[in-house]
């Protein structure tokens, strides 16, 4: 057995890797979510990971790559916090539907860094915004699931589901990146209601 694949002190080499892992992704997305892609170069994300440029390249082919896992991690965040609050929350559809989006907005708003790397940065370079556009085609599935679980035979239709979803997440987004952007004062309740009208208005027939 080589030396790099040992256990060393208790942990093993596929968990120290995954470790490693979790660190470059933690500081990408703290640089994303504070100064920005420009700023979030190779080596500024290996200083702030505390990691040399070897363990970046045994994880990661190039920047960009990094950055889409970011992205995935924050689309895998806001997937579990929405489907958890659901099966959670007890009430009308309406009542549970508000619970979930706020609880999405409060996850990207509560803690900017994460917004602005889900939202603005996503759409800051090309391979980030492939995936962001793959990524809202993903939620407005969602949307369209979720509408079905909770209006259950008064759930809109397809197709018009699925470009009322389109609609709602698009426009959720715009929503966001504009307050995150600081263009807006608008309390983070006004957006929660709003969305929350679009969806209920938009999504049941």
């Amino acid at each position: 057995m080589s030396s790099a694949a040992r256990p060393y002190r208790g942990i093993s080499a596929e968990d120290r890797r995954a470790q490693r892992r979790r660190k470059l992704i933690d500081a990408a997305l703290d640089l994303m979510g504070t100064v920005g892609c420009d700023q979030a170069t190779m080596t500024a994300i290996c200083v702030r990971a505390g990691l040399t440029e070897r363990y970046f390249y045994e994880n990661f082919t190039r920047r960009d790559d990094l950055l889409i896992a970011v992205v995935d991690r924050m689309a895998d965040e806001v997937r579990e916090t929405v489907l958890t609050t659901l099966r959670a929350t007890e009430g009308d559809a309406a009542e549970r539907a508000r619970v979930a989006i706020e609880a999405f907005v409060r996850l990207l708003t509560d803690d900017p860094r994460k917004g602005r790397a889900a939202i603005l940065e996503s759409s800051a370079l090309p391979a980030l915004r492939s995936r962001r556009h793959e990524l809202l085609r993903m939620f407005a599935g969602l949307v369209v699931t979720q509408a079905r679980a909770l209006f259950g035979d008064d759930a809109v239709p397809a197709p018009r589901d699925e470009l009322n979803a389109l609609m709602l997440v698009g426009g959720l987004a715009e929503l966001l990146a504009t307050w995150l952007g600081g263009e807006m004062d608008t309390p983070v309740e006004d957006i929660i209601d709003v969305a929350t009208r679009w969806f209920v208005t938009g999504m049941r027939a």
